[in-house]
């Protein structure tokens, strides 16, 4: 071949990987351009196709389009252009073939994580060794497990470091701020206290977060930098596991799998993480990626939830440790990136007005995030990581992803009837208070072509009705 194909794609993007596929059992050699790899390149991509969508498909320098314009290329066209890159060199003006990235780059070899040792990690261990930890009792009812006593805990400082007690004091408190211990007594400080309180290592505790009983020796990291390596294995974990078409997870093959087991490692340093200071953009990154890791965790761990209650419950009780608070679920979603909002059929918010995590929760609602978050059904979106760098754009990009395909959005015009995703009616606070403020905001984010063309026809004429498809709670998975 003389000439090349180019497509313009992004990781775990449903119409890439199934353009993609087609062209190998057409048997059409490409060259895949992945802006997640090779971030600068988008600018480039947007102005040769005035599209923010991906895949953008190139004969040379002629431009198909994206996967519905490339499916529906009749045979006469389809061998037009096949001709055209055996026959003739691409021109100066095609698209430019990707430069090569190193493995570490690309994915093409295992991550290696590395991190500086904390020096509290030690007294964690002489702690554990000392004695001090046994299960306390406190009144008639009231009995703490695997616990200690902060007065007792400053006396053995002293006794076995040799060392004042103000600087006793100041170690203990500081193994509290790091996020090593905390303290078990309902309405009680939250800084350790050289008195009767009483203390409970973070590894201790009794919980059933799926990154809890193991200990991370790390020093504390702002998340951002951590939620960056995790991402990278996602990445690797997506690209390894995903279906074709972006949307099932081969969960057997991926449970068994080395980057699996790398990535549960690796989660013990969420439960120590920095996460004051976040700004919108490494927020919302941070939680949306890491709300869908951990539904593909559980759901590798536990199995998909079957009915409606085990829904309720999978949602409710699934969660990870992360910055000494356990986040289910439900609060990354609707605590987290809906502000506090309440969720679906709930009486209260996520967060009361004194819970520690509020401060966390984004000052606003992004819409946006309904597009991003994974469910393990198969009408959830598809399965993508984000960047804090780029945050608005991808999500834009998901957005536009989601309401092209019949999943999102299908529109009826001899009925004039737009059938919009479940998601929307669930959410329909998120949207807009009716269901013109709900179309509006459906067509400000779908990417150009006849639909959009058809749904603003029915906007403007106010000549529409308003219906939400049944959601398909089957688990996305290749088997």
């Amino acid at each position: 071949m003389k000439g090349r194909v180019i497509i313009y794609s992004i990781t775990g993007c449903p119409f890439c990987m199934r353009a993609k596929d087609k062209m190998q059992k057409l048997g059409i050699e490409y060259m895949d351009i992945n802006l997640d790899t090779h971030p600068e390149r988008r600018a480039e991509a947007k102005k040769r196709t005035g599209k923010n969508t991906v895949p953008q498909i190139f004969f040379n320098n002629i431009h198909v389009g994206g996967f519905d314009d490339f499916n529906k290329l009749s045979e006469a066209e389809l061998q037009e252009l096949i001709k055209e890159v055996e026959e003739n060199p691409a021109p100066a003006d095609a698209p430019q073939p990707p430069t090569p990235k190193s493995d570490a780059a690309n994915g093409g070899e295992a991550i290696d994580f590395t991190c500086e040792l904390d020096e509290y990690a030690q007294l964690v261990k002489d702690f554990k060794e000392s004695g001090l930890i046994k299960d306390r009792r406190k009144g008639l009812i009231h009995c703490y497990k695997n616990s200690f006593i902060g007065k007792e805990a400053v006396d053995w400082l002293v006794t076995s470091k040799k060392i004042e007690r103000e600087k006793a004091v100041e170690m203990c408190r500081e193994l509290v701020e790091r996020n090593f211990g905390h303290g078990v007594e309902k309405g009680k400080h939250t800084e350790f206290k050289d008195d009767s309180s009483i203390y409970r290592l973070l590894e201790d505790d009794e919980s059933t977060a799926l990154n809890s009983g193991m200990s991370s020796v790390c020093e504390p990291r702002p998340a951002p930098e951590i939620a960056e390596e995790l991402r990278r294995l996602i990445l690797k974990l997506y690209g390894q596991f995903l279906s074709k078409d972006g949307k099932g997870v081969d969960y057997n093959s991926m449970g068994d799998s080395a980057e699996f087991k790398a990535y549960i490692k690796h989660t013990a340093e969420l439960q120590r993480v920095k996460l004051d200071g976040l700004s919108r953009e490494e927020t919302l990154a941070f939680f949306i990626n890491i709300y869908n890791a951990l539904v593909i965790h559980a759901t590798v761990l536990r199995g998909p939830p079957a009915n409606l209650w085990e829904r309720y419950k999978f949602f409710n009780t699934v969660s990870y440790i992360i910055g000494g608070h356990t986040f289910g679920l439900n609060e990354i979603e609707n605590g987290i990136l809906r502000s506090n909002r309440k969720a679906i059929g709930a009486v209260t918010k996520p967060f009361s007005k004194s819970d520690p995590r509020l401060r966390v929760a984004l000052p606003a609602p992004e819409p946006k995030i309904h597009f991003a978050l994974v469910c393990g059904a198969k009408s959830c979106p598809p399965i993508k990581t984000y960047t804090s760098a780029g945050i608005d754009e991808e999500l834009s990009l998901a957005a536009d992803s989601f309401l092209e395909g019949e999943d999102g959005c299908v529109l009826n015009m001899p009925k004039r009837e737009i059938r919009l995703s479940k998601i929307f009616q669930w959410y329909r606070v998120d949207f807009g208070s009716n269901n013109e403020e709900l179309v509006q905001f459906v067509l400000a984010h779908m990417g150009q072509g006849q639909k959009k063309d058809q749904l603003q026809e029915l906007l403007i004429s106010g000549n529409f009705k308003v219906s939400f498809m049944k959601y398909n709670w089957d688990l996305n998975s290749k088997h």
